[in-house]
């Protein structure tokens, strides 16, 4: 994910307020901070060629029953729990500097309010530039042989809708487009990155995100000074472990 709240910088995946997603980054992605700072930059040459990668074609990887299987950055097979139905993928570029293509897992109800959801991203800088992913790196976990960075996240959507050309708003509308909605505002995000080979110019993004609305929770309780801010570290802790609880990962 560019930096985004992606705090890939993610903006954490964030629905729109009662229909679908709004932008899930916190903060913005490298590929963003990068584009913005080599705008001005940028010649006539670079200019066409962004404008020929405009078509990300279609998704590459696919949908088995339960698993997501990608043959490429990275080869692997995702298994997803039973409870998470496959919805869908979709490609597009991102920033106008990088390939992103989402898979989305979801557990809602027969009215499409999403309780649950894994958003899966594999995206990659494209070749008319020269930028790399970079994270600041709290907390990681491997999970089936892979490393990823792990960072968690309570977000009010409505509040943190994030940028309209983000991979959020992407997610959002695609899952509208599916007749999905979040089930409230109030969500807490669980996101974990991998980083492929060197210059680090690819990567895997799973974000596993729940309704907190059902648990009587919303996001500024856990805010400093909030009525369950003393619990974040123990409530993050066992959101990791539902998230990849919910999946299993080879190669």
């Amino acid at each position: 994910m560019l930096k985004r709240l992606s705090p890939v910088a993610c903006t954490l995946v964030v629905f729109a307020a009662s229909t679908a997603l709004a932008c899930v980054r916190a903060a913005p992605t490298s590929a963003e901070a990068a584009q913005n700072a080599n705008a001005p930059a940028q010649n006539a040459n670079a200019a066409a060629q962004d404008a020929k990668a405009q078509d990300a074609g279609a998704p590459t990887r696919r949908a088995e029953g339960q698993t997501l299987v990608s043959d490429s950055l990275p080869k692997v097979r995702i298994e997803f729990a039973k409870d998470f139905k496959y919805v869908g993928g979709h490609a597009f570029i991102l920033y106008n500097v990088a390939r992103a293509e989402q898979h989305f897992f979801v557990d809602a109800d027969k009215d499409g309010r999403v309780r649950r959801f894994y958003w899966v991203q594999f995206e990659g800088y494209l070749p008319t530039n020269t930028h790399a992913y970079d994270y600041k790196v709290t907390k990681s976990v491997q999970i089936g042989g892979l490393d990823f960075v792990a960072d968690a996240y309570a977000r009010n959507i409505k509040a943190n809708p994030g940028r309209a050309d983000s991979d959020g708003a992407r997610a959002r509308g695609f899952l509208a487009s599916k007749g999905y909605r979040l089930a409230s505002d109030e969500v807490v995000l669980q996101r974990l990155v991998h980083l492929i080979g060197e210059p680090k110019r690819d990567e895997l993004m799973i974000i596993y995100l729940e309704d907190l609305g059902a648990r009587k929770l919303a996001a500024a309780d856990f805010a400093p000074g909030g009525r369950e801010a003393a619990r974040w570290d123990e409530f993050s802790h066992s959101l990791l472990e539902r998230a990849v609880g919910g999946m299993k990962i080879s190669r």
